[in-house]
């Protein structure tokens, strides 16, 4: 289904040499909009570029940017108005976790899951809201995870940068309603893509869940529907995010019911 709302839109997707954020990317192209694909793998992006410009005519610029690089973010996004034009929608899509007890979690890979998940998560929302306030105008969808909502055993960090992820989309939504700025958190579980093979190198958390694991086509189509419209959150799939929130009501109780589950990574 196309979004007509965003046809000759600009936007930007952070990890999109693959899968969610390659899957947006495809699916806004389906719909007419421009994109600035941003991700370390500038070969990967190079190539999903070239095919997104052939088969659906529209412009698709490729640019290498590793955003736990802090530093580098601000001329990236200042490069992307000087050649592109204003960015309509951005998209923080970039992020990854491993499955580890916090007992045995490095520090490196602490500082390395915040760096990615949120401070770049951050450092590239700041670079666009000035232009989006000037314009009254624009849209920062976040890619979260149900893991911000509820957390489990061996994801202690990963949920950590995901509650971060959407405790601060939640006040920057209340920030930019003045502004008539869209902001919307995406909360998916786990969706078949290549997140797996750091997350969980042995694959038992996917052999564990495979029956329920999201398909990452349906997921991008959920997030560019809602795209240029005042949606809050999506939440994905329903049984676990009545999950989430059962577990805020009564978490004595999901914890002690959902023990079991929770321990499947």
């Amino acid at each position: 289904m196309r979004n007509e709302r965003i046809k000759g839109k600009t936007i930007v997707i952070t990890g999109a040499s693959g899968g969610l954020g390659e899957k947006i990317a495809y699916t806004c192209a389906q719909s007419g909009a421009n994109l600035v694909l941003l991700a370390r793998n500038q070969e990967k992006l190079t190539q999903i570029a070239e095919r997104i410009r052939m088969e659906y005519q529209v412009d698709c610029t490729a640019m290498e940017l590793d955003v736990s690089r802090h530093d580098m973010i601000p001329g990236a996004f200042q490069q992307i108005v000087e050649h592109i034009g204003s960015i309509d929608i951005l998209v923080n899509n970039a992020g990854y976790g491993t499955f580890i007890e916090a007992r045995h979690v490095e520090l490196a890979d602490v500082q390395g899951m915040f760096a990615v998940n949120v401070l770049g998560l951050i450092a590239c929302t700041r670079e666009v809201l000035p232009t989006m306030i000037e314009r009254h105008h624009g849209h920062i969808i976040n890619i979260a995870s149900q893991a911000g909502k509820l957390a489990t055993p061996k994801s202690s960090v990963y949920a950590a940068t995901k509650h971060a992820v959407l405790g601060f989309t939640n006040s920057l939504r209340m920030e930019m309603s003045q502004h008539g700025i869209y902001v919307t958190a995406v909360n998916p579980g786990p969706i078949r893509t290549n997140f797996f093979e750091l997350a969980d190198p042995n694959g038992t958390y996917i052999e564990n869940v495979d029956r329920l694991m999201l398909d990452p086509d349906k997921v991008a189509e959920k997030i560019v529907a809602a795209m240029l419209t005042n949606r809050r959150e999506i939440n994905l799939p329903g049984w676990m995010n009545m999950t989430s929130i059962l577990h805020t009501l009564m978490p004595r109780i999901v914890e002690r019911l959902g023990r079991k589950a929770f321990f499947k990574k």
